[in-house]
């Protein structure tokens, strides 16, 4: 049974070991992104497209709230990951338990701080005041319970750490099933607007956290834990913070950047917010092959750095690399024939579509360099390079500020600077991640020491 939901990744066909772990989180992430679009599509077309920019404007905050209990969850995973791999079992145990400490005071803050703030952040990206009211009742909400994100993530990230795709998947699809329902109940039937979509979100998410506990508590020795695990350990805690604040701070300075550049999409007005919110939904989904290759190599990176294998560190980075390549031609096909009727399946006003569907063309182009970020970002996780993460994220403020302020002084270029900008900054930041990982300096992260 323990065998049965673990996978040791430090022997084996290196391809392999990585596509059967990536392809059960890859359609968890898909059906995630399929009710993250429910929600707009539900809301763009039963409520109008006033709603869909107000749901789209609050989605880079979410972003923000997601991406800080992902950072912190990834610190608890990746140590997980690296004493697994070292065969330190009893001492993976009282790792999970100490992360039990870590989700519920960090998500208790952030979801505090997600409802008192949701006001004052909304003024400061100057939302438009017919989506003002929708925005602020969708942000409380969604971000007001971050607690539940915080608890699912942090129990998918140690159940992945053990090399356990596949029962995060099993709630995810339950989760998603719940939110679509719950969407038609609430939006169209009970005619809740974009509260209803929120409260939708809220509560799948919810199942897929207790379900994802419940299950692999039931199946997984790993999750069944002792009095003498629940002790408070000082230096576990002290290592999940070290590694999983800059992570935390790496894809919070990427929402910060997305904030940023939402500020700029708020200026062109709501039909160029529908058009951004659409290709938004559209090009997350693009990502979750990347998305989950990521994650894949970075629970392959930790057990194989916990284990001294760096070679295959190195070998598994450049066959994700080459799955990437393949991947994104084919994405930029599908981008430049059917655009047009991927916009419209979230709106019907013509003028949007052309828009939308104009943006995706032009960051389809840079989909290789996005892959590449998941990849060797997911490497260099993955091994304990945490102090880089801050540099990664830096890149991508940097890039969405400069390339934003840049094409907004160029008035030929108007409002396709938005999609360029997002573009450009991609092929920035996998230039930055591939030269860190040829420097080779990562070799000396991992957090056991060997005897």
């Amino acid at each position: 049974m323990q065998k049965q939901f673990t996978l040791d990744m430090t022997s084996g066909n290196v391809t392999g070991l990585l596509l059967q772990f990536t392809l059960p989180m890859l359609v968890g992430n898909l059906f995630q992104q399929f009710y993250n679009m429910a929600d707009s599509i539900i809301v763009g077309r039963f409520v109008g497209e006033d709603a869909l920019g107000a749901v789209g404007s609050v989605g880079s905050i979410n972003f923000l709230f997601f991406s800080l209990c992902l950072g912190l969850a990834s610190g608890v995973g990746i140590l997980i990951s690296q004493y697994f791999g070292a065969g330190q079992s009893d001492y993976v145990k009282k790792i999970i338990a100490n992360a039990i400490y870590i989700t519920l005071g960090t998500g208790l803050l952030m979801s505090v701080c997600g409802y008192v703030l949701a006001d004052p952040i909304l003024h400061w990206m100057k939302t438009p005041a017919e989506n003002f009211a929708d925005a602020l009742v969708y942000m409380k909400i969604v971000c007001g319970f971050t607690i539940v994100v915080a608890g699912y993530n942090m129990v998918s990230a140690v159940l992945r750490a053990l090399g356990d795709a596949k029962t995060p998947l099993i709630f995810l699809v339950v989760a998603c099933a719940i939110n679509i329902a719950l969407d038609l109940w609430f939006v169209v039937g009970l005619q809740w607007g974009v509260a209803g979509a929120a409260w939708a979100t809220v509560i799948a998410q919810f199942f897929a956290m207790i379900g994802s506990i419940a299950f692999g508590w039931y199946k997984n020795d790993y999750l069944r834990l002792k009095k003498c695990h629940m002790a408070y350990d000082s230096f576990i805690v002290k290592k999940s913070f070290q590694i999983g604040i800059p992570v935390a701070a790496q894809t919070a300075l990427i929402a910060i950047s997305c904030i940023a550049l939402q500020r700029v999409v708020n200026r062109f007005g709501t039909v160029v917010m529908a058009a951004y919110t659409a290709t938004l939904r559209v090009e997350q989904l693009v990502q979750q092959p990347f998305n989950s290759l990521g994650l894949a190599m970075s629970t392959f990176a930790g057990q194989n750095a916990g284990a001294g294998k760096y070679d295959r560190v190195r070998d598994g980075a450049k066959k994700s690399i080459l799955l990437v390549a393949v991947f994104s031609v084919l994405m930029i096909a599908v981008m430049w024939m059917f655009s047009k009727p991927i916009v419209r399946l979230f709106i019907e006003n013509q003028e949007v579509i052309e828009i939308g569907a104009k943006g995706l063309r032009i960051t389809s182009l840079m989909y290789v360099a996005l892959g590449m970020i998941y990849v060797l970002r997911g490497m260099l996780n993955g091994v304990g390079d945490a102090t880089f993460a801050m540099v990664n994220g830096i890149t991508e403020v940097v890039g969405r500020i400069c390339f934003a302020w840049m094409f907004m002084m160029i008035p030929a270029v108007g409002m396709w600077g938005i999609w360029y900008t997002n573009g450009l900054t991609w092929t920035l930041t996998a230039l930055v991640n591939l030269i860190r990982v040829l420097q080779g300096k990562w070799v000396t992260k991992a957090v056991v020491e060997r005897e």
